[in-house]
This record gives C-alpha cells, structure tokens and sequence, in this order.
C-alpha cells in the first residue's frame, strides 16, 4: 500500500478512530498497562519495600507444584464455576424470559429480580446469614427443627461440609445483574411479527419459540452473559470472605482471588500475588475464547 493509498485510508476513516480514541486510551491505561505490568511483576519477587529482584519461573513452579492451598483454591474456584456460572446464566435468562411473557407488573419483577445484584456482597451476605445462622434461631435451622428433619442446628457457615454450598446459594440469588438486564433488552427487541409468522408455519409452544426463534435471534446477548457469568464465577471473593471468613474453615471456600488477596494484601509479596493474577487472566480468557466460538456465527 503506497503513501496517497495510506493517506486516503485515514482520510476516509479518521472519524470513526477519533470517537474511538477515548475508548482505547482508557482501556489501554486500565487494562492492558496494568496486564503487562502484573505479568513482568510475576517473574520477580517483589515485597513492595526492596526492588523486585528476577525469580524466572520460580513463583509459577512453587504455585503449580508446592502451593496446596492454592491447588485446594483452585478446585473451589472450578467447581464454584462450574456450577454458578450455568446456574446463574440459565437463571437469568429464564428469568428474563418469563418476565417477558407477564402482561402486567414488568417493571416490578425486573426491579426484583435485578435488585440483590445493586447491594455489595459484603451486604447482602449479611442478610443472608441471617437465614443460615447455626445456633437454633437461625431461620433454616428454625425451620428444619420444627420439622423435625433435624435433631441439632447445623454449623452452615462452619463446617467445611456446607459453607460452600452457602456461598453458592448467594452468589446464584446476587448474579442476575447485568446479564439480566441484556437479556430482558434482547427479548424485547425481538420483532413480535416473527412469532406470529411462526404460529403460522406450525410453531404451537413457547418453548419451540424458544428454541428456534429466541435463541438464534439472541447469539450476541447470550455471549455477553456467558462471559459475565464467567468472569464473575471466577472473580468470587467478597461472599466467599463475608460468609466462611480468611482463611474459610478446612480452606472449604477459599478461591483463587481469595489466595491472591492474601498474598498482595496480607503478605505483600506482589511477585507471587501476580502470578495468581496471571493463572486466573489464563483461565477467564480460555473460558472466553470458548464462548467466543460458541456463539461466533452471528456475533463476528
């Protein structure tokens, strides 16, 4: 490409890049800056007094191979993702869906759907604790009591058997948030022609109007929550520490950002800290390529 092309080029597309300019400084100054500073901090060992002083590879083979809380952080993480990050994203669609579907009181269900997502998890754990107290006035062991399902309250936020299905629980209920919201936007921007055009040609159910109407109208909402739901199932801390507390008992719900907090914060070893940073960037931008490939035929 000569110069008079290249100069033409930017004279027909410079517009576009100026509206665009306040976009990528932004996040080349709070994204990729702080992603490379964190990746050249994890090769050193740097207690945020002394200068870093370069390790290589040691941070990452003592994490993979020597760290057992972090392996035991890991798990946690996985299996809290595994099943929160489904459970909330099919929640919130379903959710959106069945609200779409009510005649009356629309904004009502949106507020009360959306509102646990507004408050902090700090907050809203609190609330919730509440329920899963384990002396005998807690809700749910008041409850299981006069029932007579249970003989003795159970420890929910101190035994290692139950806490991490707590912090699963609260972090379902708090997850739709914004996902909620693009879904809800996407139902309602399906033109109502097409449903009927469908009921036409046979379609008799909601469900088949799901299937072959909804969901191929709504590939770029559902990759948004997909990778909402990832980054979030991943990036869980604040419940996790509100409820079973730093360390969680038997290390039951401690995650990966909980073992990153810890180090940064608690023992200001930055090098390490980073190195953590840097495994979860790994796994959230894995787990976003494959919903990248999921959903890429109507979102590229």
């Amino acid at each position: 490409m000569n110069r008079s092309k290249i100069g033409s080029w930017i004279k027909k597309n410079k517009t576009g890049y100026l509206f665009l300019l306040p976009f990528l400084i932004l996040f080349t100054a709070f994204t990729i800056v702080p992603v490379a500073v964190a990746m050249g901090t994890s090769f050193t060992n740097y207690n945020m007094i002394q200068r870093p002083g370069f390790v290589a590879l040691d941070n990452y083979a003592f994490l993979l191979l020597d760290d057992d809380v972090f392996l035991k952080a890991l798990q946690n993480t996985l299996i809290f993702a595994l099943v929160t990050g489904p459970a909330g994203y099919l929640a919130s669609f379903f959710m959106a869906w069945i609200i779409t579907l009510v005649k009356k009181g629309k904004g009502f269900f949106s507020l009360a759907f959306y509102a646990p997502s507004l408050t902090s998890g700090v907050a809203m754990s609190t609330i919730w604790l509440i329920i899963f107290s384990g002396d005998r006035y807690g809700y749910l062991n008041n409850l299981l009591l006069k029932l007579g399902i249970l003989t003795e309250p159970i420890l929910w936020t101190s035994d290692s058997d139950y806490v991490m299905g707590v912090v699963m629980l609260i972090s379902v209920w708090m997850s739709m948030g914004t996902g909620f919201l693009v879904f809800l936007a996407g139902f309602q921007n399906i033109d109502p022609a097409l449903y009927e055009a469908a009921r036409v040609d046979g379609i008799s159910s909601r469900f088949q109007e799901l299937r072959l109407i909804t969901w191929p109208l709504m590939k770029p909402q559902l990759l948004f929550g997909a990778i909402n739901s990832i980054v979030g199932s991943f990036a869980v801390f604040d419940v996790a520490t509100a409820v079973a507390g730093m360390p969680s008992p038997n290390y039951s719900a401690h995650t990966i950002v909980a073992h990153l907090y810890d180090y940064a914060f608690t023992r200001y070893n930055m090098g390490y800290a980073s190195a953590v940073a840097m495994i979860l960037f790994l796994i959230t931008f894995v787990m976003g390529r494959v919903c990248m490939r999921m959903f890429k035929s109507d979102v590229d």
